[in-house]
């Protein structure tokens, strides 16, 4: 399973770029990515993306910086030293959905599967096994289960600010281990406690 996490400049994949991406192979979590990059030119650029992710816009415009194209490059040369490149992540659609525009940008065959596997669905449904009503936004009428609920529902506090995108992919990586097996992946999270009740299970060989 390849753990994603992608810092944009923006929402939407066909006029925000990339700025930043983090990745983790679960089945070998040593194995991490993490690359920053300038946006493409003519990428719009969204000050409230940039709040979230902590970037400034100098910093995002960096002609230092590689480029998106650059970045793109060495993400898809890393993977394709992954086993298995199910994608996952929280949200990941966002994630696979950058991805796959900058290939179309930069002319590289999308090599990823249109199926991924979403933290937000695997939690919504371990609450749902265990008889526990997950959150739900009433004034929006959907689930209110987003990333930091689904951190403290594992026993992991909230994701830092400004998001970080290795972060962000070991918080997934963390998350999905602790749903499926009950029990705690990475060095970075191991002073926080699996919460009783979590089901253990032997992870496949």
């Amino acid at each position: 399973m390849l753990v994603v996490d992608i810092e944009a400049s923006g929402t939407d994949y066909a006029k925000h770029s990339i700025v930043s991406l983090g990745a983790l192979d679960l089945e070998h979590p040593d194995n991490r990515l993490y690359l920053e990059c300038r946006v493409w030119d003519g990428a719009h650029i969204d000050d409230d993306a940039l709040a979230v992710n902590g970037f400034s816009r100098e910093e995002v415009t960096d002609p230092n910086k590689m480029s998106e194209e650059e970045l793109l490059r060495n993400f898809l040369a890393w993977a394709e030293g992954v086993r298995d490149r199910t994608l996952a992540g929280q949200n990941v659609s966002f994630d696979r959905d950058f991805i796959k525009a900058a290939c179309l940008r930069w002319g590289e065959e999308f090599p990823f599967a249109y199926r991924t596997l979403d933290t937000h669905s695997m939690a919504y449904l371990h609450m749902a096994l265990r008889g526990i009503t997950p959150p739900f936004d009433e004034e929006h009428r959907r689930s209110a289960l987003n990333l930091d609920a689904v951190l403290n529902y594992v026993g992991i506090p909230d994701e830092p600010e400004p998001h970080n995108a290795l972060t962000g992919a070991l918080s997934h990586a963390e998350v999905i281990h602790r749903l499926f097996y009950g029990r705690p992946l990475l060095p970075e999270f191991a002073q926080y406690p699996v919460p009783e009740g979590f089901p253990q299970v032997e992870a496949p060989r």
